[in-house]
């Protein structure tokens, strides 16, 4: 016979509050975005009538797009969850058993997945966990807290230019989300400059100039196959002379060899600083969500060599595994700073974790 660790504990029963006409009962509680609360179902919904909130209209957009940008990994979750905790009563050791093979075949890592587990069987030990709902309203905590403990506040320089780099392998959108940065800044009101350093990739150059002219932005380059140090060298310049607030570097995502690259990275790093006090601010690794795990093997490369300060995690509308987010936490010890949610210019959103969890748990 199974032994059931989750079950319902004795506890001495406290008086509830008494209700005013104002205070919400629990199941018309919401979240801060203005979701509706938990039912017991994982996949079923409330369809109570939403009521008005205060919450800025930017605010409400940001969890929308978010919500729209996970749509695949938050189904596939309710899809799993709903059939496994539907009708439980009191999680057990088998119900958590399930769960680790849901978070699993989201990516969320192996690692991650253990210490999530461990918290929520330590809370089932102390206090019982009674149901789907509560274990989802749990889930959403520990999940929360694995991006929350790596999130550390942009430090912008005193004086600009600000320096950002892009950096990351081939393949991930790296120029692309070069370009959408660009028009992120300039839409803030931000001058901003961009430097084509990649020039060992083919057309590179000439993908960055269309994107500096769809978002009306200045573009220093070179040759293909000239010195990207010289060229960050000149925009560095430039960038002082012209008094830019921002300047993004397109860097190489593949030389001769995996050292050559990362050397190179390493001389344009110190010749900016040469320049610009501090520089670079910013290292941005760009990584393509869809490559999930396999993506993490490479991103190590970066963050060792050119001292990556946060993830731009690009496809991330494209994929049913999102949980990388949770992964590329926990084993790269760094913050998902934006996310790529589509094609069109504006589809770079700057990532809050309260959000994202919102949205693949919804």
């Amino acid at each position: 016979m199974a032994f059931n660790l989750f079950g319902k504990r004795d506890k001495t029963p406290e008086p509830e509050p008494e209700k005013t006409p104002e205070q919400p009962t629990p199941s018309e509680k919401r979240s801060p975005f203005g979701g509706l609360g938990l039912g017991l179902n994982f996949g079923q919904r409330d369809t109570a009538p939403s009521e008005p909130t205060d919450e800025a209209p930017e605010r409400r957009g940001l969890f929308d797009r978010m919500r729209q940008a996970v749509a695949r990994t938050r189904t596939t979750l309710n899809d799993r969850m709903g059939a496994v905790l539907a009708l439980t009563r009191a999680v057990d050791e088998s119900s958590l058993e399930d769960l680790e093979a849901i978070l699993l075949a989201s990516d969320i890592g192996s690692t991650t997945t253990a210490e999530i587990l461990e918290n929520l069987r330590q809370r089932g030990m102390r206090q019982g966990i009674e149901g789907g709902a509560e274990l989802k309203r749990l889930l959403r905590i520990e999940l929360k807290q694995v991006l929350d403990r790596v999130a550390v506040p942009v430090r912008h320089p005193a004086s600009p230019p600000e320096v950002i780099m892009m950096v990351g392998v081939n393949g991930t959108g790296k120029t692309t989300t070069t370009g959408k940065l660009a028009a992120h800044y300039r839409a803030q009101g931000r001058t901003v400059l961009l430097c084509a350093a990649d020039t060992f990739r083919a057309a590179a150059i000439e993908q960055l100039e269309v994107w500096a002219q769809r978002s009306d932005v200045p573009l220093i380059k070179t040759r293909q196959g000239g010195d990207p140090s010289a060229a960050l060298y000149d925009a560095c310049a430039a960038a002082k002379a012209r008094g830019s607030q921002v300047l993004i570097v397109d860097t190489a995502g593949r030389l001769h060899t995996k050292t050559d690259l990362m050397k190179e990275l390493d001389k344009m790093r110190r010749t900016a600083e040469k320049l610009i006090p501090g520089a670079p601010h910013q290292t941005l690794l760009v990584m393509d969500a869809t490559t999930g795990q396999n993506g993490l093997t490479q991103a190590r490369l970066f963050t060792e060599a050119a001292r990556v300060t946060g993830i731009v995690l690009t496809k991330l509308d494209g994929t049913a595994k999102g949980g990388i987010v949770l992964a590329i936490a926990t084993e790269l010890k760094l913050p998902v700073v934006f996310a790529g949610v589509g094609e069109k210019m504006e589809d770079l959103l700057p990532f809050d974790s309260e959000a994202f969890v919102d949205s693949l748990l919804d």
